[in-house]
């Protein structure tokens, strides 16, 4: 069968893709499992030295499964990553795809083991996401930590770079524990990692889900957050109702800036719920803050 273009899926189908034969291969495997692309932000947000420059790259949201990201998937973001040469390596969540279309669960030691691999002079840091914690956290947690990778829930990390500090600030997840009905109980306690923060020295904040952010103090100088997949099936024009905030669209993806305080949104790697993907194409995103010298 012909592959469909985006173009002609949206002239000719809008949403309809979703259901029809060549739009389900096009959104559900063609672009999650071919796409992945680099997303730069460059920024120097309040609180944070323009003199102290930093690079992150950001991967989230990856939803690791077959058939749809396969170790050789989980392979190429970490060579892509390296080959940004970052300071910094962050991961914000959901490292595992639980949906009832996954045919099989690539062991954590393995993907974890291939994280191993990412090199920044700063280190590789990671959260727990939402589907972390209602499937196999406990296995998860295990083998980041096997493969000697640094989770944070709710604490702090001061790291030194290029003569200055900095703080890293990991929040738990805030969708924890499903109660059922709608409701749930959140591990995250902002309050009690900024706390931990005994310097004036500027403080980024990864949190999984971006709904945080109403409460993040100015404190903080820059969010980093995953969850929303940009809506995982994004038409300009159309409505979606299924964005995973209480906020919809204002937290959707990308840069938001509200009264002065910076959040970025990753669209990041995976699917979730449906092996559905379109109008975000999987992403890693590199961050750079402050200014190179002899850069305006």
């Amino acid at each position: 069968m012909p592959l469909i273009t985006r173009r002609a899926l949206l002239a000719s189908a809008g949403a309809g893709f979703l259901v029809s034969a060549s739009g389900g291969a096009y959104a559900g495997l063609i672009e999650p499992a071919l796409m992945l692309g680099v997303t730069e932000y460059a920024l120097t947000p309040p609180g944070w030295p323009a003199d102290l420059p930093l690079t992150i790259a950001v991967v989230s949201d990856v939803h690791v499964c077959e058939p749809y990201v396969p170790m050789a998937r989980v392979k190429r973001i970490v060579e892509t990553v390296n080959a940004l040469k970052p300071d910094l390596i962050v991961h914000l969540g959901d490292h595992e795809a639980t949906h009832r279309f996954v045919s099989g669960r690539v062991p954590p030691q393995e993907w974890a083991a291939a994280y191993a691999d990412l090199a920044a002079p700063l280190g590789f840091y990671t959260i727990l996401g939402n589907h972390d914690w209602w499937h196999n956290h406990m296995s998860i947690r295990s083998a980041l930590d096997g493969a000697r990778l640094r989770v944070m829930e709710n604490d702090v990390e001061l790291i030194e770079h290029r003569g200055r500090r900095f703080w890293l600030a990991g929040l738990g997840d805030q969708l924890a524990h499903w109660l059922g009905r709608g409701g749930f109980r959140g591990e995250d306690d902002l309050a009690g990692a900024l706390a931990r923060v005994k310097t004036d020295d500027p403080v980024l904040l990864l949190a999984h889900e971006p709904d945080i952010f109403v409460t993040v103090p100015a404190r903080v100088s820059l969010t980093l957050c995953g969850h929303t997949h940009g809506g995982q099936v994004h038409i300009p024009g159309l409505a979606n109702p299924f964005i995973p905030s209480a906020y919809r669209d204002r937290f959707r993806y990308g840069h938001i800036v509200e009264e002065g305080r910076h959040l970025i949104v990753s669209g990041g790697i995976g699917m979730s719920g449906l092996p559905v993907r379109f109008g975000v194409p999987p992403e890693i995103l590199f961050v750079r803050l402050g200014n190179e010298p002899g850069l305006a």
